[in-house]
Order: C-alpha cells, then sequence, then structure tokens
C-alpha cells in the first residue's frame, strides 16, 4: 500500500494531467517488466496526452524525488523501460505524423508512431525509414532513438543516429529546447543565457574542446568504423581529427541524445532523414552451412558483395521454429540440417542484372568452400524468411524449463574482419562453462546476438551470468568493439562501462549525465551509476516454486506458471491492424498495454509467484487482465512463445470462481445447452421470450444484439428421418463420423443439412452416433470441471470409433477443433485424446484432402461465375487453416475466391453479445473486417465458417454471411 500521504499526492497528479495515471497493482505489475531479465514495480504509470502533462510530470518527480522512465513499445532487452519511479508510456497518445517534406525528404512523427506504420506512409512517395529492427512491426521511432536502433538494413542504410536531424525535448527543468544541426561557430550564441539549453551547449563544447578528453576518447571508445556502436553517450560521434579544434565542422546535439535511453531529456517530436526505396528486383540467397564458425567466414566473403542483407540464424533458433504453429510453414526452404543459415539480400533494377549479382555471390562462396546449399527465394517467400528471422527473440521463449537464452552478452559488435576470431575465442570461452550459446542475427554488421543459456531462478546460474558477461566485456574490449551494438546498456551493460571506455570517459559520461539531469529526473540508473546487473531479477533467486494445482493439463510447459513465463515481452502482441495477423484483437481496439497477450501472461506470472493468498487465483486484478481476452486463439499461434492466453482465462476463471462464484448470466451463458434442449421443445416461444428487452436486461445482453434463433426442429432429429436413405450408398469412397455440436443442432440445422447432403452426394457414408456437445461454452467460461466430464465423455465416444480411415468432422471451427487443442488439456486418457486429434478435422480440411486425393474434382460442381470473400474463424486460422477453405471453394471452375486479410471479428462467442462488451466487440470488427465488408456489391458472397462471425456479420454490416459448406453444396450439379 502506497503511504497515505504519496498516494494523495498521486490522486492530485492524476486530476491535473489531461491523460491518465495509474498506480494499481494491475498497472504497476505490468509494467514492472520489459523485454529483458529484470522486474522494477513502478511508483506508477502515466499515459500523457501532451506537452503539458509531461511538464507536469517533471515538476512532480523533481519536487518528491523519482524519476520517470520513458517508454512506448516497451520490447527494450537490456532493462532501459523498468525501474521504481514513473512510467511515462507516450505509445497511447503521442501517434501522430507531424510534417513531411517529399522534397527534403524528411518527416517529423511523434514518439508513439510504429516503424512499419511510417514506412506504410512513405511508401507511395518511394520513401522509407532504413532502419529495420526485428520488432519493426510493433516498435516506435522513439524508442529506435532511445536505442540507435540498426536492424537487417545497417549494412546498407546505416543506423537511427545517421537519420535524427532535430528533436523537439522537454529538459529535466521542464524547459522546452529543439536540438539541430548547428555549426561550431555559433555555439557561442547557443552558450548565452541563463537557461538549461544555454548552460548545455556551454558545457559539452567547453568539455570536448579539450584535446586531453578528444585523446582519451579516441584511445578508449569503440572502433569508429564499427557502425554499430551505443556504449554508453555518443561522444566520439562529435570528434574529428582532421580539424582544428578536434570536432566535426557542425555539431547536433541529437546524435548525443540519440542512444542516451532517455536519460538526458524527453523527446515529444523527431524529424528523420529518409532513404529512397531499394531497388525493386530482389532475391534472398539462403545459405545453408555445417557449423557456425563457417558461416561467419563466409560472412567476410559474403559482405565484398553488394548485399541490402546479411542475417545469421543458428540452429538453435531454426529447432524452435518446428514448436510454432506460425512459423513452421515458413521453414520450406530448409534443406537437411542446418547447424546455421545466412539469409543474404541482393537487389538490383534489372532482373538480368540480378541474377548476375546472385549468380556471383553464391560462386565466390563455392569458391571458399563455404555452404552446402543456396537456395533462392523469390517475391513473398522472401518475407517468409525474415519472417522467421525477425520471431528469432520470440521463438527462444518455447524453450522449455526454467533454462532460457538470456539476453545479456546479444549486443557486441566487432569489425568484420575480427568477426570470426572474435566468436571462435568466445564459443572457447562458453565450451569452458559447458554452454552452447544461441548465436543469431546480423552478421554482416560484425554483430551476433549471442545468448548463454541459463537459470536465472538459480543463485548458480546468476552468478554465471555475471561472469560471462565480465568474460565477454573483456573479450569485446579485446577486440575494441562495442559492448552495446543496437540494444543499449541499459541495467544489463551500463554497470562494464568503466571497462568498456576507460574510467577517464565514465566519468566524462557521469559529467553528461549532470550537465542534462543534475537530480536524476530521467531514467535513473541507466548508462551511469547504474543499477547492479545481477539484482532486480524478474525471479526471485532459489525460491521456493509455487505448487499451482490446475484442471487444464500444462504439463507441457511444466505447469501454468512455466506456460506464463514462456512470455519474455518482445511485444509481437502489441502489432497493429496493418500489420496483418489477428493478435491481439482487445488491444487493437483499445491500445491500452493491459489488454495485451504480454500483460495477462505478465499479470498471471506475478500474482502466481507473489500471492501469499491460498487461492492464488483470487485476484480482481487477474479478474481485470482477462476481461477483455476473446479467447480467440491467436496468441496460440501468432506469438512466437506460444503463449497460450485463451487456455489461461479458461483455468483463470475455474479457479477464481471457486472464491468468487459466477454471476447467473454466467452460468445461463456455461449451460446454454442445457436450455436449449429446454427451448426447443417450444421453439417459437422461446425465441420470442428471449428476444425482448426485459429478456436481454436480465441476460446482460446489448440491446442492439439480435439473438439467435432456436431451429423448429433439431438436426439430430433431422437426420434420424434422413438417414434411412443413406442407407444404402453406392460407389462409397469413404465413411466419417459427424460431429453434431451445439450450435449445428438447436441453432444452425440448415447449415448442418447443407454438410451432410454435400458429402452423401459427394460419396461419402456419414455416420451420427450419440455423443455430448463440445463443452465450447463450459471452457470458454471457465466452467472446467463440466468441460473435463464431457472431454473424457466424448474421448470415450469416439475412441474405437474414429481411425484414418473413418475420421470425425465438424462443421464449427470452435466446436470440433476442441478434439485437437482442449480435449488434449482436459481428458484423462490422453493416448485415446492424442489419437482422436490425428484423426479430426474441419469439414473444409477434409474435402480438401480428398481433393487433393482426386475423389472430389471440378466437373462435379457448376460452372457458374460466382465471387466469394472468405473471413476466417479465429481457431481456425490458429490451429487449422483458412487455406483449406480456399481449396474447396476455388473447386467449381469460375468461382473467384479471395481470402479476406482480416483478423477477430469480435464476436467470439457470448462475448459480443454482453452488454459489457458490445462496444469492444463492435470495434475489434470495425478495426479489420467490417470496412472490407461494407461496400462489397451485394453479388459478392461472404464465407464465414464460424456461427459467431456470421452473426457479427449480420449486426455489423447487416450482410448475410455462408458456411462455405452452403456456398460448396449449392454449386453441385
Amino acid at each position: 500500500m502506497l503511504q497515505k500521504n504519496l498516494k494523495n499526492n498521486l490522486l492530485a497528479l492524476s486530476k491535473a494531467l489531461q491523460g491518465s495515471l495509474f498506480f494499481d497493482d494491475l498497472h504497476k505489475s505490468i509494467y514492472a517488466t520489459d523485454a529483458s531479465v529484470y522486474r522494477k514495480i513502478p511508483l506508477a504509470v502515466a499515459y500523457p496526452k501532451s506537452e503539458a502533462d509531461i511538464i507536469l510530470l517533471i515538476a512532480f518527480a523533481k519536487q518528491h524525488k523519482t524519476t520517470l522512465i520513458p517508454r512506448t513499445a516497451g520490447t527494450s532487452l537490456a532493462g532501459q523501460c523498468v525501474g521504481e519511479g514513473i512510467v511515462v508510456d507516450v505509445s497511447k497518445h503521442f501517434t501522430e505524423i507531424l510534417n513531411f517534406n517529399k522534397k527534403e525528404q524528411t518527416v517529423t512523427v511523434q514518439p508513439g508512431v510504429i516503424r512499419d506504420e511510417l514506412n506504410r506512409f512513405l511508401k507511395p512517395y518511394g520513401l522509407f525509414f532504413s532502419p529495420n529492427t526485428s520488432t519493426s512491426n510493433r516498435c516506435m521511432i522513439g524508442g529506435m532513438v532511445g536505442n540507435n536502433s540498426s536492424g537487417s538494413t545497417s549494412i546498407k542504410y546505416g543506423v537511427t543516429r545517421d537519420k535524427v536531424l532535430q528533436l523537439n525535448t522537454i529538459l529535466s527543468d521542464g524547459s522546452k529546447a529543439i536540438f539541430n544541426t548547428i555549426n561550431t561557430s555559433e555555439i557561442e550564441t547557443k552558450s548565452k543565457g541563463h537557461s538549461l539549453e544555454n548552460y548545455i551547449y556551454k558545457s559539452v563544447f567547453n568539455t570536448l574542446s579539450n584535446k586531453n578528453i578528444q585523446q582519451q576518447i579516441h584511445d578508449a571508445f569503440p572502433h569508429k568504423n564499427i557502425h554499430r556502436r551505443n556504449t554508453g553517450y555518443a561522444v566520439d560521434v562529435f570528434l574529428d581529427e582532421n580539424t582544428q579544434t578536434g570536432l566535426t565542422e557542425t555539431i547536433n546535439i541529437a546524435q548525443l541524445l540519440c542512444g542516451s535511453e532517455g536519460t538526458l531529456a524527453f523527446t515529444t517530436a523527431i524529424t528523420l532523414k529518409l532513404d529512397r526505396l531499394p531497388p525493386p528486383k530482389e532475391v534472398l540467397v539462403a545459405a545453408h552451412f555445417n557449423s557456425v564458425q563457417e558461416s561467419l567466414e563466409a560472412t567476410v566473403v559474403a559482405m565484398k558483395h553488394n548485399l541490402y542483407a546479411c542475417e545469421l540464424l543458428d540452429k538453435t533458433i531454426l529447432d524452435c521454429t518446428k514448436n510454432n504453429r506460425e512459423q513452421l510453414k515458413n521453414r520450406f526452404f530448409i534443406e537437411a540440417d542446418p547447424k546455421a543459415i545466412l539469409l543474404l539480400e541482393v537487389r538490383a533494377t534489372t532482373q538480368t542484372d540480378l541474377e548476375i549479382q546472385v549468380n556471383a555471390l553464391i560462386n565466390s562462396l563455392k569458391a571458399g568452400g563455404f555452404g552446402y546449399a543456396y537456395p533462392k527465394l523469390y517475391n513473398q517467400d522472401i518475407n517468409k524468411a525474415f519472417e522467421l528471422r525477425k520471431a528469432g527473440l520470440g521463438l527462444l521463449g518455447n524453450i522449455v524449463g526454467d533454462k532460457k537464452a538470456v539476453a545479456c552478452i546479444e549486443d557486441t559488435a566487432v569489425r568484420l574482419q575480427d568477426l570470426p576470431n572474435y566468436i571462435a575465442e568466445f564459443t572457447q570461452m562458453m565450451d569452458s562453462y559447458n554452454q552452447n550459446a544461441v548465436y543469431y542475427a546480423h552478421a554482416g554488421a560484425g554483430e551476433i546476438h549471442l545468448r548463454p543459456i541459463l537459470n536465472l531462478k538459480k543463485a548458480e546460474d546468476v552468478v554465471l551470468f555475471r561472469e560471462i558477461t565480465t568474460k565477454t566485456a573483456q573479450l569485446v574490449k579485446k577486440y575494441k568493439g562495442s559492448f552495446s551494438g543496437e540494444h543499449g546498456d541499459g541495467i544489463v551493460r551500463a554497470e562494464f562501462l568503466p571497462l568498456m571506455v576507460g574510467n577517464k570517459n565514465y566519468e566524462l559520461l557521469k559529467q553528461i549525465k549532470h550537465i542534462f539531469d543534475p537530480e536524476n529526473v530521467f531514467n535513473k540508473g541507466k548508462i551511469v551509476d547504474a543499477f547492479p546487473m545481477d539484482e532486480a531479477l524478474r525471479y526471485e533467486v532459489d525460491r521456493e516454486e509455487p505448487n499451482i494445482e490446475t484442471t487444464l493439463d500444462f504439463s507441457d510447459s511444466k505447469g501454468i506458471l512455466r506456460a506464463a513465463e514462456k512470455c519474455n515481452g518482445s511485444g509481437d502482441c502489441r502489432k497493429p491492424v496493418s500489420a496483418g495477423g489477428t493478435m491481439c484483437p482487445s488491444y487493437r481496439a483499445t491500445k491500452n498495454e493491459k489488454d495485451t497477450t504480454r500483460a495477462r501472461a505478465n499479470a498471471l506470472r506475478e500474482f502466481l509467484t507473489n500471492s501469499d493468498k491460498t487461492n492464488k487465483f483470487n485476484s480482481e486484478a487477474l479478474k481485470q487482465v482477462f476481461s477483455l481476452c476473446l479467447s480467440c486463439k491467436a496468441c496460440a499461434s501468432e506469438c512466437p512463445s506460444n503463449v497460450d492466453v485463451a487456455s489461461f482465462k479458461a483455468e483463470f476463471l475455474h479457479q477464481y470462481y471457486k472464491s468468487n462464484p459466477p454471476s447467473f448470466r454466467t452460468k445461463v451463458m456455461a449451460n446454454n445447452v442445457k436450455y436449449n434442449k429446454l427451448g426447443s421443445k417450444l421453439p417459437n416461444v422461446t425465441n420470442a421470450v428471449l428476444n425482448t428487452s426485459v429478456s436481454k436486461k436480465i441476460l446482460g445482453i446489448a440491446p442492439q444484439r439480435s439473438i439467435p434463433k432456436l431451429a423448429k426442429t433439431t438436426f439430430r432429429n433431422w437426420f434420424k428421418s434422413y438417414q434411412s436413405s443413406i442407407l444404402n450408398i453406392e460407389n462409397v469412397k469413404g465413411n466419417l463420423y459427424f460431429f453434431v455440436d451445439e450450435f449445428t443442432n438447436y441453432y444452425d440445422v440448415e447449415t448442418g443439412k447443407d454438410a451432410v447432403q454435400l458429402l452423401v452426394k459427394l460419396g461419402y457414408k456419414v455416420h451420427v452416433t450419440i455423443h455430448e456437445e463440445s463443452g465450447r461454452s463450459f471452457i470458454s467460461k471457465g466452467f472446467l470441471d463440466e468441460a473435463k466430464q464431457v472431454a473424457n465423455k466424448n474421448i470415450e465416444v469416439f475412441k474405437n470409433l474414429i481411425s484414418n480411415k473413418t475420421p470425425l468432422v465438424g462443421i464449427e471451427p470452435s466446436a470440433i477443433l476442441s478434439f485437437r487443442d482442449e480435449y488434449l488439456r482436459l481428458a484423462d486418457d490422453k493416448k485415446a485424446a492424442v489419437e482422436i486429434s490425428k484423426n479430426t478435422f474441419t469439414i473444409e480440411e477434409f474435402l480438401k484432402n480428398e481433393i487433393t486425393k482426386g475423389h472430389i474434382v471440378e466437373t462435379q460442381f457448376t460452372q457458374a461465375q460466382k465471387n466469394i470473400k472468405i473471413h476466417g474463424h479465429c481457431h481456425q486460422k490458429a490451429l487449422s487453416s483458412t487455406a483449406s477453405i480456399f481449396t474447396m471453394l476455388n473447386l467449381p471452375k469460375n468461382y473467384k475466391v479471395t481470402i479476406i486479410n482480416a483478423g477477430c471479428c469480435g464476436m467470439a462467442g457470448s462475448f459480443g453479445y454482453e452488454k459489457a462488451h458490445y462496444a469492444i466487440s463492435m470495434q475489434v470488427g470495425e478495426d479489420t473486417l467490417f470496412p472490407k465488408l461494407r461496400n462489397l456489391q451485394t453479388d459478392v458472397v461472404i464465407a464465414a465458417s464460424g456461427t459467431s462471425c456470421r452473426h457479427q456479420i449480420f449486426d455489423g454490416v447487416k450482410k448475410t454471411a455462408l458456411h462455405p459448406v452452403s456456398i460448396l453444396k449449392n454449386a453441385l450439379l
């Protein structure tokens, strides 16, 4: 609990801000970490809306002797974004592109503008902001400036510091200052006066004009031809030994602020120099090697060619991609079992020139005896390979257990010619620790991301954490390299600055900090006077692991706590709508960190670890963080670490109800099958009653919603009368069991009929047996005891019926895919559940397989023309694929089929019906889906497998969507 006076002061600050201020347990816990190994509980979290807000925050920090921690996407790897002061998150409100000058090729943005979003804006003008980090679809320009980010393009275009023309800032006394390029002759004018800005110019210029200081910088700072150097403050960029003063002819203090990790000033606007888009013709050579060392020696040869990227992936990264649903499909180019792959990008203006360059590159590698395979990738295959590379950081979270690939020495950069020897020595050192480190990333820039595998929950590995980091720092110093190439010093490396630049230069860095920020208003403990690198770790050392029993089986991650701990904070869940995919729909709607996959995993980890309650799930903070999770399952595939928040939510609700009984509405929603069974006896009466405003109010359903109507007869009743007509079907192509889910049985009976009649007419014998509902509503509402009973009964029913010759097929994705997902965590008979899951298919998957085998052909269908747009169900996208729908509906010769590039529709079962969620539900739909449907021609057919999706489409744009099987059935000759 905050001290009463401090709490009152924070309340007063909150009222004074135009933006928001939070100091509750939930917000403090989810902002206690970034993508590093550190954890510090902040005093508060602020979302400023204006410069005036930031000035107020500065004044508060000075008055109360605290510090401000600037933050954008929070993907920093060195601990820059964690601290015990006020985290100032500009990612929500400081997101505008302020000015663009095509002629001058410049753009001015606020710090919360996403890098890829900026480039989407610039692309029509033939320009782009070139630094390209692996987090480019969610990282923000402010963070890139703070870290002086580089990325895969630096070998051709340079780093962020090279692109920064001007920074608009607020200084530590609350005054505003604009830093841009000035001549050294103007320094004297800039130094006159009594403002903090005047003092900064005077002090920095006087200090760096000292010849002794210039010499000590030359002697101890990294080689100047190592472009990726972020070690301390960039005082070396101002030096030029060829001038009389020893300083460059022009000076821009913005260059000093770039890479300063928000410790010197608070940036509110950034002016960037842009580059012209690279040549349009492109090939990516994926050179395969038998060892990392061989790949590094090959890098020296490859870099003699005109490359636009030279990126390394090692076997550890490549193996992690095997266990990730999203990245598995991007492994298509990998041959045999390489120990390392170099992704070598070549570009040219003509195809002829491109092929000449590529062949010359491959011939050089072959002549040197480097590599054993050199596949060439073109067009979209290039993007897939780079997605595989970009996922590297998150994929490392897939390592099961407490040992993780730890970020501490991943940012070292040396001269390219030194790289093979440096890595050889590094590997020898790691061998002495019995360590198989991870090697990946920017080989062409002399920077390999190196990570030891450590368990930082154990004291002996924390000792190794320091020892390995120290010895690596000494090795980097031997090669006069940069210990911080692009990820910054933060907490993990700042402590080593005296070693890296010498004690005298370190005192210089402290002097720079004092000039700008004498009272530590900005990001205390970073770069100078650093926090210890082996304290304030994310996990308590040698802790007694909490014993957390769950109903869902999380043994594949060694328990739910370790499943949550797989989230390393890389923030893939913060990607915007324009980045594609589905994750995370609630964050996209609210832009609140609280509503990210990362926040949910972090909060679960935090409260399960630190709660002293008997029921650790009994937390209002956890209830709040899970409240807007749509259980869409996108995180289960799109998160590189496969953090499945939908399963966390189900388990949380189940455990939470043990201390807080569910509401009447929740019970009704969870038990809808029981009530539908009763209601189906008098469907007309039931439908009339449920669609009244009184019923909606009692059930907590949004008045704007149209409640689905029960069919006049159930599917099972229809099938009883229909099955006699298919007993003697001739020329049977195969047998299958049709899963009668609760939606098809009571609501979508016509769709069920279409599915069965389609299958029968195509030559398949359809069997329906007595079984339980899918249990989907029980799972989504956290009624896991009931869901477990359903799963066990269904496994018992089907274990002797389902095989590769008699598969289980269903038409509602969320229901049938339960056999491949939640049942594996719920069922007692795991062996039977796994075997059934292997032979369980959505109807689209089944039909695609039969089409591929040649059992279903286009001559069985109409030649009429039809334009079809497919919207994929979230569970289908996460656990299956919309490609099967595409294949199936393309069978009729003249059907033109397109998959709509849209995320979640926003309905998500009962979520969108509930009054409390209606606005968010519609916003999610508006983010990607509704705009793409609203203006479709009336003759365009919308295909949607999910019953919830079809209802949301109708409520959102007043268009009727059909299940794909209905469309295909209507196409039969």
